[in-house]
């Protein structure tokens, strides 16, 4: 009885967590949207908060036996050693997994964008919040970025807060109950539950209440599954950078475009689907080596 209460006692933390997490971004009384900028800067304090709440639970619900062994910072992925490696290496590692959608846009230009040769892609204020970049002369992308709130949401903040919170201060926790494996797969279930916060605002859009669970659902499901991915990235590297990067990056690609894809002519549609395939299969081959623990000097938690 001793050892089932030990054990429910960090996932009631991780769950308890994930309710304050997601009540924070609610505590503020508004008419807007979550996309308005009075909303995303009440967000921003919510979210900041919640980066110094967070470290807490961590603090006091992790064995002291853990915390004599490395610090709060080293047990939260913020180190030095190995530091290069899970800013670089997670990333490619990523990149190579989007390796079909990433040449889909060197076709469609946007890398010029990146370049500075065209503008930057505008961001539509819907569920998706992308669309088709228009094409001028301004060559301040990074700069329209950094001074574009809902970028700075998407790219920086949300990353930040969110990796912080599910992955640096909720996995430890796990791990001193559940085996490595398992920790990762039950994380992420914290995480994709926290997105269905999104059912309450698409329901004030308007929509139709079978449509948005579907929907709902649907995002549950692949932000689970990339929060697993995220979550080995940080037990493997013993870096909160790694993830961070990654989540970044996932969120600038979205979810790959396959109405688009399919929507090219031929040959230029099977080459995709392949690169596709072949970014999916090397991405499987390269994941265990290029996340060895011993490029990052991790010893805290993989065993």
């Amino acid at each position: 009885m001793e050892e089932q209460i030990f054990i429910w006692k960090p996932i009631l933390a991780c769950l308890t967590l994930s309710i304050v997490y997601v009540a924070s971004l609610y505590i503020w009384s508004s008419p807007f949207t979550r996309n308005e900028p009075a909303t995303i800067r009440k967000r921003f304090f919510s979210v900041f908060v919640m980066s110094l709440i967070s470290p807490l639970f961590l603090w006091y619900f992790l064995e002291p036996k853990y915390l004599e062994k490395n610090t709060l910072f080293e047990t939260l992925g913020l180190r030095f050693p190995g530091l290069i490696q899970a800013m670089l290496l997670p990333l490619l590692l990523t990149m190579v997994l989007f390796l079909g959608p990433l040449v889909l846009q060197g076709f469609s230009g946007i890398w010029q964008v990146y370049a500075g040769n065209k503008q930057r892609t505008r961001e539509n204020k819907v569920e998706e919040e992308r669309e088709a970049p228009e094409v001028t002369n301004e060559p301040k992308f990074w700069w329209n970025n950094v001074n574009d709130l809902m970028w700075v949401r998407n790219y920086i903040v949300a990353p930040l807060s969110e990796e912080f919170t599910f992955r640096a201060c909720m996995l430890p926790l796990l791990l001193q109950v559940f085996r490595t494996n398992t920790a990762i797969f039950v994380a992420p279930l914290f995480f994709g539950a926290a997105h269905f916060n999104h059912l309450i605002e698409r329901l004030k859009t308007g929509m139709l209440w079978r449509h948005a669970l579907l929907i709902s659902c649907f995002q549950f499901c692949y932000t689970s599954l990339f929060g697993g991915y995220s979550a080995f990235l940080f037990v493997r590297t013993g870096h909160f950078i790694a993830p961070f990067i990654a989540h970044a990056f996932c969120n600038h690609m979205g979810f790959p475009d396959l109405e688009e894809i399919y929507s090219l002519g031929e040959p230029r549609r099977s080459s995709m689907l392949l690169l596709c395939i072949v970014g999916l299969v090397a991405w499987a081959f390269l994941l265990i080596p290029a996340t060895n623990p011993s490029l990052y000097l991790n010893n805290l938690w993989w065993r």
